[in-house]
């Protein structure tokens, strides 16, 4: 077996929103070869890596990212060829060293983290093994319980909904099989509900494939949500989740959140959040506060005693803003985003702080997705609780499910994760 690399070659291709993004192949001298992709978020929080595009006007309105696949193959696979993609830190640590930023702004975190990917791959593959199997290095006992986003907030013609993302966890369902149907069949049926709430006016479409939020009152969307569950026969074993996505709808001058059309501060916010966790069964709530909010962070989750903190925006994947928020008490465990920090090493890192600090890592893919992201099998391969999925519509979010059913059925004895020691509601 010779894992040492022979070749790296990188192209433009286009994500779900067919958004320009970077591909690379990683091919060993012993013809083991893996491929990586780097999707990008629809919001994308201040301390991510940075996506290098072109900002030329004349392709994909300035989307294009040719000066990423250019340092992909001009910068990064000379200085790469010849190292063993077994020793991915040392892959990873040379491309940092190479592009000489925090934020890997001079060769773009997308080309960097694509070349990550790929290796990655490229390591299982010389070992035969699927990438999950890699990582976990034993036996799959265990695949994760999915979470459906299936209604988006955000800024509309009529409403502004503050709340980026309601989603729902079939925590008490007996498999990943029934886990996904409860999923796929509260989506439907939600339909019906937003339909006769909209005075029979089908809902829209939202840009992350989830119904456009129909009310900007949060309550009233989980009322909703309730609604199509119940009618589903899942009130027993159906709870919630909220990504507030707060950095959004945060105004820096006068340090308020918008809530329901009003400016509110972060302890009207805490409060409000607290009371719906109270009300309605959450598993978490994610990015309650701004990015920057660290005081707001703190009283949060000292307030909010039924449902976990889970950092998005406000971690980005970085091991030193986790051990930050670690040190605060400000959070009970972050999303895991690989982009976000820009190399596989670097995430894994932060999985490592958070497991051994007693921390939840929720693996998640980005509104630009993929079919075949790394998250999934970092997912899997990490016995995590539960991932963040999106919503059962589109063909990336189904090859989600999809990953999860076809490792369930080639590992014997595999069963879906048990989160109740985690639940607070």
């Amino acid at each position: 077996m010779n894992s040492r690399i022979q070749a790296i070659h990188a192209r433009q291709i286009i994500d779900c929103k067919c958004r320009p993004m970077v591909e690379v192949d990683v091919i060993t001298e012993g013809g083991f070869s893996g491929t990586g992709r780097a999707p990008t978020g629809s919001s994308v929080g201040m301390y991510e890596s940075f996506v290098l595009r072109d900002h030329n006007p004349k392709e994909y309105h300035g989307m294009s990212v040719h000066k990423a696949v250019e340092n992909v193959n001009r910068r990064l696979a000379p200085a790469l060829i010849g190292m063993d993609v077994l020793d991915l830190p040392a892959i990873d640590r040379r491309m940092i060293e190479l592009d000489g930023t925090e934020n890997k702004k001079n060769l773009g975190g997308n080309a960097i983290y694509s070349v990550s990917i790929a290796a990655f791959r490229a390591a299982a593959a010389c070992c035969r093994q699927p990438l999950y199997s890699y990582i976990a290095q034993k036996e799959i006992e265990t695949v994760p319980i999915p979470s459906f986003n299936i209604i988006n907030g955000g800024r509309y013609s009529d409403l502004v909904q503050p709340f980026n993302e309601f989603l729902i966890l079939p925590y008490k369902a007996r498999d990943i099989y029934e886990a996904v149907e409860m999923g796929v069949n509260t989506f439907q049926e939600l339909k019906s509900v937003l339909t006769r709430f909209l005075g029979g006016k089908s809902p829209e479409t939202a840009p992350s494939y989830g119904y456009a939020a129909p009310s900007e009152d949060p309550e009233i969307v989980l009322e909703l949500m309730q609604e199509a569950v119940a009618r589903c026969g899942y009130s027993e074993k159906m709870a919630f989740a909220l990504d507030c996505a707060s950095s959004e709808m945060y105004n820096p001058v006068s340090g308020t959140y918008l809530l329901k059309g009003e400016q509110v501060s972060s302890g009207q916010l805490i409060r409000y959040v607290k009371n719906l966790t109270e009300k309605f069964p959450f598993v978490f709530i994610e990015d309650l506060l701004d990015e920057n909010d660290w005081d707001g962070w703190q009283k949060a989750h000292q307030e909010i005693t039924d449902a976990l903190l889970l950092g998005d925006d406000l971690i980005a994947t970085n091991p030193k803003r986790l051990q930050k928020a670690c040190s605060l008490a400000a959070i009970d465990g972050f999303i895991l985003k690989p982009n976000q920090v820009g190399t596989i090493t670097e995430a894994l890192k932060a999985y490592d702080f958070a497991r051994k600090n007693h921390l939840l890592a929720t693996p998640s893919g980005r509104s630009g997705g993929v079919v075949g992201d790394v998250v999934m099998d970092l997912a899997v391969g990490l016995s995590v609780p539960f991932i963040k999925n999106g919503a059962p519509r589109s063909g990336e979010r189904i090859d989600k499910l999809n990953f999860l059913m076809r490792v369930c059925d080639a590992s014997p004895g595999c069963r879906l994760s048990d989160i109740s020691p985690l639940l607070r509601f």
